[in-house]
């Protein structure tokens, strides 16, 4: 059984955190799960959040690159994502 508690996003009243669980929610990355669960410690939900951001969605390298990254990350800790 899980020992870590999603936060129950009603609860949530800082606009940063709301948005990024929505975010998540809307467009699968990073996980809402993860996203919910970090949520519990606010600064790091927030800091998690800006990097994925920095990385991710505004970041220089090209979606193909990053999924054949995320491919070999997969690969090389077997993982069967």
């Amino acid at each position: 059984m899980a020992r870590i508690s999603y936060v129950d996003p009603v609860t949530l009243t800082d606009p940063e955190l709301i948005s990024d669980l929505e975010r998540a929610r809307r467009y699968g990355t990073p996980r809402p799960e993860t996203q919910s669960i970090r949520s519990h410690v606010p600064a790091v939900a927030k800091a998690f959040s800006r990097a994925w951001d920095a990385i991710f969605r505004e970041g220089i390298v090209e979606h193909e690159l990053k999924e054949l990254c995320r491919v070999y990350v997969s690969k090389t800790i077997e993982c069967d994502y």
